[in-house]
Formats: structure tokens, sequence, C-alpha cells
């Protein structure tokens, strides 16, 4: 880990990148000699109550991440940064975000677990901002200045105190991926969940809605998220051991939301054979913790991509080399399409519908996963249900364009030409779904119908 002797004693000249979390309670001055160099400045973890008046002086700062501090109020000297544009102050005291507080060159804001109960009107400046995160504040309404933030893509504005969504966000060109659970605007809608969910259990209509710790036997870990760590486990039922996952929260809050809205859209989901199969809600942990069992993913699915980079902001990563077949395309396309139209049905917004989010084998199966963002709504086919469809539809096309940046069809095959037709296709489904006007976007059932004529070789 870099240290403040190294800083101090020059070792870090040219650093483009540096890590200090060794109880800073002051900016450390030295800093300052990396300023012809320093893009990346990350002091999570300290204690720090402020930032010195002459920050802009590291002209070359791009990305600055001060979260698990003592900030009261976002410092206003972050706006005068010239080439700033990520910002990252997680799990701090801050009631107050200064409009100078955010330069215009802004596209990445986490101001998760603080203390905000409103923001100014100047974020509307903000053109370039692409991914907001909010949950865990005390924020009741979003300045209307906002809908001039045309490129925003993905909003967190869970565990807060919304009544209700503005008119203006469900209409953002480009918002694919919201997440507002924990508020009373869906409150009713989580409560209801739970409770329909246990009787149905009580009733022998599903799997027990909660599942004794003590019948759990942790193994290895599968996987970590925002939201908690996933472990293979074993589950004693009786007689009879089965094979599980069990996924872990990691504490009260996380950078989508609360663990228990994520357990309510879980369990009110219900069973498809393109989700990962929740058999229950943990139960008797001795730390109190909060966890859900499910299905052990057979070990041929893997991740379908990495999540989005610091560099890519809103957009996934995948392996270099990466391809799909045309089939494989078709069916992970269509098996993601079935799944959102059950969770539209049901009342549950996914709002991370990512490929990073998704587990696929070869031939296309494909499992989504991790509803860290997930929201409740009112499925009652309104103007909100459908305006909230169509914004996973707009993920969707995000989805579907990177499927088909890698898919190949070999050339001379006998298929080629039906094949060329399907891309084509594919090609002109995905523009319709990533329209600017999200009124004119193709609601899921008429996209599965286009799907089925793409598979048809229509």
């Amino acid at each position: 880990m870099t240290t403040l002797e190294q800083l101090r004693s020059g070792a870090l000249a040219g650093s483009r990148r540096l890590t200090l979390s060794c109880g800073l309670t002051r900016f450390p001055p030295e800093i300052f000699s990396l300023a012809d160099t320093l893009e990346i400045l990350d002091l999570s973890n300290n204690a720090l109550a402020a930032l010195p008046d002459g920050l802009a002086r590291l002209h070359r700062l791009r990305i600055i991440f001060c979260s698990n501090n003592r900030f009261t109020e976002l410092p206003a000297v972050l706006g005068r940064c010239p080439a700033l544009t990520m910002i990252g102050f997680r799990a701090n005291q801050i009631s107050r975000v200064p409009a100078a507080a955010l330069p215009p060159a802004l596209r990445w804001l986490v101001l998760t677990d603080n203390r905000i109960g409103e923001l100014p009107a100047g974020i509307g400046g903000c053109t370039e901002l692409q991914k907001l995160m909010l949950a865990g504040n005390r924020l009741q309404a979003l300045p209307p200045e906002m809908a001039t933030c045309t490129r925003l893509e993905l909003l967190r504005i869970a565990a807060n105190r919304f009544d209700a969504l503005p008119g203006w966000l469900l209409a953002l060109p480009r918002l694919a991926w919201l997440g507002f659970a924990g508020n009373p605007l869906s409150h009713l809608a989580e409560a209801d969940e739970a409770a329909q969910a246990a009787e149905a259990a009580a009733q022998g209509e599903l799997p027990p809605a909660r599942i004794d710790w003590r019948s759990l036997a942790l193994q290895q870990p599968l996987g970590e998220g925002a939201s908690g760590v996933i472990h293979q486990a074993v589950w004693q039922r009786g007689e009879r051991s089965q094979p599980v996952a069990v996924k872990l929260f990691k504490g009260a809050m996380t950078s989508d939301g609360l663990p228990q809205s994520e357990m309510a859209a879980c369990l009110g989901a219900g069973a498809h054979p393109n989700l990962i199969a929740v058999h229950g809600q943990i139960a008797h942990h001795p730390a109190g913790a909060s966890g859900l069992v499910m299905a052990l993913v057979a070990p041929r699915f893997r991740s379908l991509s990495a999540p989005p980079s610091l560099a890519s902001c809103t957009r996934d990563i995948y392996e270099g080399g990466t391809q799909f077949t045309l089939d494989a395309v078709l069916r992970l396309a269509g098996g993601m399409v079935s799944a959102m139209r059950q969770l539209q049905a049901r009342g549950i917004l996914h709002g991370d519908l990512y490929a990073h989010n998704i587990l696929y084998a070869e031939d296309g199966q494909a499992l989504l996963g991790d509803f860290g963002a997930a929201s409740l709504f009112a499925a009652d086919g309104g103007a909100q249900a459908l305006a909230l469809e169509r914004i996973e539809v707009r993920a969707f096309a995000c989805l579907l364009e990177e499927l088909l940046a890698r898919c190949k069809l070999p050339a001379g095959s006998p298929q080629h030409e039906d094949g060329q037709a399907a891309l084509q296709a594919l090609a002109q489904l995905q523009a319709d779904c990533a329209q600017d006007n999200p009124a004119a976007r193709p609601l899921f059932a008429d996209i599965a119908e286009q799907l089925a004529h793409c598979q048809a070789g229509g």
C-alpha cells in the first residue's frame, strides 16, 4: 500500500494515481508535488473534513474519492478543478451540496449514505452527467432543472424520502438503470410483496420463506457484488442435504439501496427459467445479518462481462476476443426479454439489467441475477408502469448493442444470407429500443414477438 512516507520521500514522483488511507486528518500538501501527473486521487477511509482551497492546482485530476471520511459539506473547491469528471464521497456526514462544488464536466457523482436533504438547482448545468448515486440520504425531491441532464443513464435514489417520481425523470432520453426502493412511494408495495410471499409459503405454494441459519454450512466464496458476498453452501433439509448458494449482505446500506428491498424483490420475482431461483430468506443469523438462499448455478455458467470501469462509466467491459454466435445472441436476448416480462407483470423494476449481472452458457442459455437495485411499483398498466418498462427497454438496448457488436457469422455457410437478414433485423430492433423518445420504444411483449420472428428466420 502507498504510504505517506513514500510520498514525502519523492518515491512517487510522476504518479498518475495515488491512494492514501492512513488516518489522515488534513490534506497532505506533498500531494501537490504530483500536480503535473496526478489523475486519480483516493483519500477514502481517513478522518478528513476539508480539502484545501488550492486543490485546483492538481490540474490533471479527473477522479477523486473521499468516502468514509468526516465531510459535512461537499467541498466547493471541487468545482474549480478543471479536469474533474468523477467525484465519490460515500458514507460521510454531508448535508449540504453547494452548486459551486459541481464541476461542469462531471460525469459520475457518488454521494451515497449521507444526510443530503436537497440538491442545488445548479446540478442542471452538469449536462455531461451519466451516473448519479444518491441512495441513503434525506431527499424528498430532485431539482426540476435536472431535466436538462439528458445524458443521465444511471440513477440511484433508493432509501430516501420520495413520495413520487417526477414526470420529467421518466422522460429522460437515456435513462436506463433506475433504483428507487425504500422510499415512501415504494414502502407499501414492498410490505405487500413480503406479506404475500410469507402467506404463499405458509400455504405451501412456494419454498419456505425463512431458512434457519443453523441448517446451512457455508463453503467457499463464489463472488462478491456491491451489496453482498455469495458463498457455496450445503442446506440440510431434514434427512436430505442440498447444495445451494448463500448471499450475505454487507450492511444496512449498499450503493444501490437496502437489503430488505432486494429481498422483497427476489422473493416476489417468482420462478422463471432465466432467473436464479430463490429458496428463501435467512433467519436466526448469529450476528443478525440479512441473507438469501438461492439455487446453486451449474459451473458451465459464467459472467457475461465485467462491470463498467472508471473510464467506461456506464458500459460493461468484455474480455478481449469475446464472440457470440447468432443463435446464442437470439437465445440470450430472448431469455432476458422473457424474464423482464415476468418482472414487469409482477411490478418489479430490475433496475440493473446489465451483462455483468447475467450468467450465461456458451449456447446462450442465461440467468439474470442481482436484484440489489430492484424497485417495486404498481403493475396496473398505467402511464408510470409503462414509462418504467420503457426505461428497462433502454437497458436492454444497451445489452443487445454489446451482443451484436460481438456476433460473428461464419463466412460461406449455407445460413449466411439468412443470418445477415436476422442481424439486420436485430440491429433495427436495437435502434428502436434505444430511441431517445421513451414513448416511442417498444414494450417487452413487442420485443418478444420480433425476436421470435428473427429466430424463425423471417
